[in-house]
């Protein structure tokens, strides 16, 4: 596997050719583990201005490894919690809708190629991203609907089980043998829950959007060389408070 990547954040309506790679890609996983039915497993999300994407590519940018999307509450668009999980549990509208004052979002859409399986690149390092902007894109709840593989990062970053939702915070989805957990990170912005050095990880890439890291894979020991690409240049820390009513 290349050790030199680049993790990209980028408005997803900015960068639809990307975003097209983004969604060959996700496909081609979720095929291999037989799942077909993700409710947001469509090509709509791309033209929606309140997701941001994040990817961990290639230098050249002709090759993705993994990815995840952040999509804000906006009043208009669902989030992928709501829409996966409303009809088991219609309590989540009411939980979002309330959270959306403060500006709330969603890590979703979390994949990796086979080629970087287990190293935490398309994974950890994705989530640790969204994290680092939510303070560009002025969200303070972050969302998660995690598989029993990704919700060992909860600690990591500082995510509490959403208990008042399914089954304290359980679902089966998105088939009957899968359980998802739902999560959020309630203070997005200063992550008091966080491991410390998450949290410092974090409050760096905020503070040097734009650097050169040197990072060690959580799961195998690999240094990799990473290029992070982070500054939104349209974001707007108020865009997405919604009045709460």
């Amino acid at each position: 596997m290349n050790t030199e990547i680049r993790i990209r954040a980028f408005r997803a309506t900015e960068d639809p050719e990307t975003c097209l790679k983004f969604i060959e890609g996700h496909k081609k996983v979720l095929t291999i583990y037989g799942i077909e039915n993700i409710t947001t497993n469509t090509n709509d999300w791309m033209y929606n201005p309140a997701i941001f994407v994040i990817v961990v590519e290639s230098l050249d940018k002709t090759k993705l490894y993994g990815g995840a999307r952040v999509q804000c509450a906006d009043g208009i668009h669902p989030l992928p919690i709501e829409e996966a999980t409303g009809k088991m549990d219609p309590k989540i509208f009411d939980v979002v809708r309330y959270y959306a004052q403060f500006g709330a979002a969603e890590l979703s859409g979390l994949w990796n190629s086979k080629e970087v399986a287990g190293f935490g690149i398309g994974s950890l390092f994705p989530s640790r991203v969204a994290v680092a902007i939510a303070e560009q894109i002025g969200v303070e709840v972050m969302f998660s609907l995690c598989s029993p593989t990704t919700v060992r990062f909860k600690d990591w970053i500082g995510g509490e089980l959403l208990t008042e939702v399914g089954n304290q915070g359980t679902f089966y989805y998105p088939k009957i043998d899968l359980i998802a957990t739902a999560l959020f990170t309630k203070d997005a912005i200063r992550l008091p829950l966080a491991h410390p050095k998450e949290r410092d990880k974090i409050f760096y890439l905020r503070e040097h959007p734009q650097h050169i890291g040197v990072e060690r894979s959580p799961f195998k020991n690999l240094m990799v060389n990473v290029h992070y690409d982070l500054t939104i240049k349209t974001a707007n820390p108020a865009e997405f408070k919604l009045p709460y009513a």
